[in-house]
């Protein structure tokens, strides 16, 4: 008996499908990409011609990973197949709903291959593979295992950096015995993950001019609920000017976090045209932040998670209430 049920499905699809198209949702990050990468690798070594997809720019720290100057901003209009990863919620495809492609997916076979909690909302997706696991990598990986498709050294090396970014380099609580497994067959095959982590050392490294802005975003953190949640608020103009150069929440969120009473972190960015988006980052012990999340639409994972919120309610009704729902998972948590 399979040990993955959707499996036979996910292969009908693909072995029917010359091209596929691989979506990322609005919010890519380590692991998004280097799934996406990888699962190019492998469709590519069985003959299909793939497609890599996001609505929004790559960020720049991600631009370390092999392959991610083929993403591309503009869904194709023709292909027989998608594959989106990474997320199985509807609202974090919203450039698809804005330039009216959604429906490009929606009538044509779609597999999602997430690993997050989060309740599914693709409604159009044939096929839901949906694991709790600490990366999507790491249930890409069992899939191609289940059913014997080639993994060739860079799509193991792609699924060790997705693993890598998602664990926190195997530390957070969702780390299982698999993934560290998974990461010893890859590592056996030929993957130095010190090549890996030179690699991203190099992104790591920042234009001068950020250095003073992270001193004025950090000048700008407030404490709230008896300094057990951090936020910080980052404007349009500030979004725009520093966005290119580097993500202005990952500049402070960690820093945020050490602040001694802490337990969840928050950075507000506020757009021109109402829209804000949240980044949620907990420290150990006080995995709420995929709560946080999934009551505005969001998700993610307990010690990391995002949402936005696209018109409705002002950015102040959102601090508060975002602050508010913090307090009481947190207090829930407690009990």
């Amino acid at each position: 008996m399979s040990n993955i049920p959707e499996a036979a499905e996910i292969n009908e699809i693909i072995s029917q499908s010359n091209h596929i198209v691989i979506v990322q949702a609005d919010n890519p990050d380590g692991d998004s990409l280097a799934s996406s990468l990888a699962l190019e690798h492998i469709l590519g070594d069985l003959g299909k011609e793939v497609t890599l997809y996001c609505g929004v720019d790559l960020p720049s720290y991600l631009m370390y990973l092999p392959g991610s100057d083929r993403v591309i901003t503009e869904l194709p209009s023709n292909f027989d197949a998608s594959i989106i990863v990474d997320t199985s919620s509807d609202a974090l495809l919203e450039q698809l709903n804005k330039n009216g492609t959604k429906n490009w997916l929606a009538t044509r076979p779609a597999i999602v291959i997430d690993h997050h909690s989060s309740q599914a909302t693709i409604s159009f997706a044939k096929v839901m593979y949906n694991r709790p696991a600490v990366s999507t990598s790491e249930l890409i990986y069992e899939l191609a295992t289940e059913l014997n498709w080639p993994m060739n050294l860079e799509s193991k090396e792609l699924i060790a950096i997705a693993i890598l970014s998602d664990s926190l380099g195997l530390t957070s609580e969702s780390t299982t015995a698999r993934a560290i497994h998974i990461i010893g067959e890859v590592v056996e095959s030929g993957v130095s993950l010190a090549k890996i982590d030179n690699a991203r050392r190099e992104t790591m490294k920042r234009e001068a001019v950020l250095i003073p802005y992270k001193g004025q975003l950090l000048e700008r953190v407030e404490f709230h609920k008896d300094e057990t949640i951090a936020t910080v608020t980052i404007p349009w103009e500030e979004i725009e000017k520093f966005s290119p150069l580097y993500n202005p929440s990952m500049l402070v969120l960690d820093d945020m976090r050490l602040a001694k009473n802490v337990r969840v972190a928050i950075a507000f960015k506020v757009y021109k045209d109402g829209r804000v988006t949240a980044k949620i980052r907990c420290n150990y012990g006080s995995g709420v932040a995929d709560k946080i999340a999934e009551h505005f639409g969001g998700g993610g994972h307990p010690y990391a998670s995002g949402f936005k919120v696209l018109k409705g309610k002002s950015y102040e009704e959102i601090k508060t209430e975002a602050i508010e729902v913090a307090a009481a998972v947190l207090a829930e948590q407690g009990e």
